[in-house]
């Protein structure tokens, strides 16, 4: 299983970015997929994560990003809205065929990762 994270760029606070996660070498629709992110000297945190449809979000982020997944093209995406300078990070992709709500939230839940995508926000 390969993930590809991509679309990652360097903005302005308030703007918006599209990330993607394509996703090979498994059946998709049989993955929960997680993004992920890691500022500098910080531990990588959760930042959302879809099953068949409907997100999850941590709260740093609810109400401005949203998760999204197109099974035809094996994709998930992740739509930042209203960017902030602390949203300056890796952002990783990450699928997982173990669904447990718990646990959704947390990085070694997650057996497959992207490579990551760097989000710069800055003025």
């Amino acid at each position: 299983v390969q993930l590809q994270a991509s679309g990652g760029g360097s903005v302005q606070p308030g703007a918006s970015l599209t990330l993607s996660c394509t996703i090979s070498g498994g059946t998709f629709s049989r993955f929960a997929v997680g993004w992920f992110r890691q500022a500098p000297g910080k531990e990588r945190e959760f930042v959302a994560f879809i099953r068949r449809s409907g997100g999850s979000y941590a709260d740093s982020v609810k109400g401005r990003f949203t998760i999204s997944r197109d099974n035809a093209k094996n994709t998930v995406y992740l739509q930042m809205n209203s960017l902030k300078p602390e949203d300056t990070a890796v952002y990783y992709c990450a699928a997982s065929t173990s669904i447990i709500l718990s646990s959704m939230a947390y990085p070694q839940h997650y057996a497959y990762w992207g490579q990551g995508t760097l989000v710069t926000v800055s003025s």
